[in-house]
């Protein structure tokens, strides 16, 4: 499942974060969904831009997804017990509690899932994780915000770096507020 904001033009962040893109409703919408998620899982460069922190609830885990482990592992994400990093195998080694899935620089996605065996993994970016989920046809839930702001910057876009894909989705549910859409994409 994957959880992001984006612009009407499809940029995932402005002036390098998701907040400039965001509403109380969606920052809501997005704890929602992240209680019903067992793991979540963000790239390195997320979880640096927008400061992640443990999550609220207890026991869950966010895995951070990086290919080289150049991660500050001081933050209280990890020294909470819930940060999990995810790197290749090849990656040198780390203070931290890893997973460890791919070779050559680069996280095998299908490994990864796999080694998480739980039933909710929630995404949340950013553009070039989202993009190799998408290309690994690993992505069966979006959970879109769509924020009624055009950016026209050159940001990353929600599948930044994907090959040409056409994976067929369909609308479970869409609701507006303030002209803040929020819909719920389901693989067919």
């Amino acid at each position: 499942m994957l959880c992001m904001v984006s612009s009407l033009d499809g940029a995932t962040v402005v002036d390098g974060r998701s907040g400039g893109l965001s509403h109380p409703v969606d920052s809501e919408m997005l704890s929602a969904l992240r209680a019903r998620a067992d793991m979540i899982v963000v790239g390195a460069g997320t979880v640096r831009a927008e400061g992640y922190g443990p999550p609220r609830r207890a026991g869950q885990r966010i895995a951070v997804v990086s290919r080289t482990g150049n991660v500050d592992t001081s933050t209280s994400l990890f020294t909470s017990g819930a940060g999990v990093l995810v790197l290749p195998e090849d990656a040198p080694g780390v203070d931290v509690e890893t997973i460890r899935a791919g070779t050559g620089g680069a996280v095998d996605l299908h490994e990864l899932v796999k080694q998480l065996d739980v039933d909710v993994v929630q995404i949340e970016g950013g553009a070039s994780l989202n993009a190799a989920f998408a290309q690994a046809d690993l992505l069966d839930e979006l959970n879109i915000t769509i924020s009624p702001l055009l950016t026209g910057d050159a940001s990353p876009r929600l599948l930044a770096g994907a090959p040409p894909l056409r994976h067929q989705l369909e609308l479970a549910h869409l609701a507006e507020h303030e002209s803040f859409l929020f819909s719920r994409w389901l693989r067919r």
